[in-house]
């Protein structure tokens, strides 16, 4: 009697998640090598001219980069957490433009209001993330209950602290990304329900 036996192997899951985690991991490593030039360079947004083809390098790059590996973690953490069930819902072209659209919103945005000082790190993605995943059990002419919680605790804390914490922490782009997050989510979702 022969047992089939199949043998365990490690699944490339998410590609556009494991591969933005891995650019952010390389830009870490990076900074690390140049003693802060790589991330002052390339992986941090702040006004510069928009004649240098860098600015609209950094409008998207400024994602990748972290000031540190707690930092790193503490966005990769949620990242590899929440990222993967969404590019399996929305797919990953969807996932790269949510990326892709909250480094240029949050950059932008940085780059008019805040001329200077200098932004990065990957916050804004988790949280346009956080609030994608509240649409995932959305009914047609439904607002999940989900949804309204996630925004009342990670949106109003966000506009809590920016208001009456002093940090360093750019709330701001938390709450750009989760509102991203959620408007796109609730795009991608309508579009999704109007096929069937």
């Amino acid at each position: 009697m022969t047992e089939n036996k199949r043998k365990l192997k490690i699944a490339f899951n998410s590609p556009v998640v494991l591969g933005f985690t891995g650019l952010c991991l390389f830009a870490l490593i990076l900074n690390y090598i140049t003693g802060g030039a790589s991330n002052t360079r390339f992986f941090s947004v702040y006004r510069s001219s928009l004649l240098s083809p860098l600015t609209y390098l950094r409008l998207f790059g400024h994602v990748a980069g972290h000031a540190g590996m707690d930092h790193f973690l503490g966005n990769s953490m949620l990242i590899l957490v929440v990222g993967p069930l969404l590019e399996e819902k929305y797919g990953s072209s969807n996932i790269l433009f949510v990326i892709l659209a909250t480094a240029l919103g949050t950059g932008v945005v940085h780059m008019v209001f805040f001329p200077h000082s200098a932004l990065l790190g990957a916050s804004g993605v988790v949280f346009a993330f956080i609030m994608l995943s509240s649409f995932t059990c959305v009914r047609e002419r439904e607002i999940p209950l989900t949804f309204i919680l996630v925004a009342l605790l990670y949106i109003g804390g966000q506009v809590y602290e920016g208001l009456f914490v002093k940090s360093n922490i750019s709330n701001l782009t938390h709450i750009l990304g989760g509102l991203m997050g959620a408007g796109l989510g609730y795009i991608m979702h309508k579009g999704k329900m109007n096929r069937y």
